[in-house]
């Protein structure tokens, strides 16, 4: 018996990376190709699959999100794989998933100059009274903050502070959980 593969999350992945990118740098009715390291993958759909195994997974994949993402195509370079969203599944983000107004307000005061802790955290108090902010000890991020009932979004802000700028990543909790920080 087969694994049962979680599409939606790896779906619903794909759009919020796609809607980041768009905040970011605007919307172009472009293809956008996205990274993932097979771990990342696996972490996505709930497996433990071979590179091998995930790139027949990844075509059932592109089936099942052809509606409403458009083609979607996969390619490799040993365990990393390349997801392209088609044109019509960036035009179908843009126009259908709506405005993410906590991203956009945290990626425009991210972008800012000078930018510290307590106004990022401002960003994020202003979308929820469930903050968490923890310290982080290693030499990539100083700060976790997230959301502590996964509102408005569940992901893991690793935040770097340095000389009045700030950086971000932002992991799956499942992600964030395997790197161990």
């Amino acid at each position: 018996m087969g694994q049962i593969l979680d599409f939606e999350a790896l779906k619903q992945g794909l759009i919020d990376l796609v809607q980041e990118s768009q905040i970011k740098v605007g919307y172009t009715k472009n293809s956008v190709g996205l990274y993932y390291p097979l771990d990342s993958l696996n972490h996505l759909l709930g497996t433990e699959q071979t590179a091998s195994e995930m790139e027949a997974s990844l075509e059932q994949f592109c089936a099942y999100a052809k509606d409403p993402l458009g083609k979607v195509t996969v390619t490799r370079d040993d365990a990393l794989f390349c997801l392209t969203i088609s044109a019509e599944g960036a035009a179908y983000v843009h126009d259908n998933c709506g405005d993410n107004a906590f991203l956009r307000a945290f990626i425009e005061r991210i972008g800012t100059h000078p930018c510290g802790l307590e106004d990022l955290l401002a960003v994020f108090r202003q979308y929820s009274g469930h903050v968490v902010c923890e310290k982080i000890d290693n030499e990539e991020f100083d700060y976790l903050v997230y959301f502590a009932d996964g509102q408005p979004d569940s992901y893991r802000y690793c935040i770097r502070l340095e000389m009045g700028h700030a950086i971000y990543h932002r992991f799956t909790e499942r992600d964030y959980n395997a790197f161990g920080f």
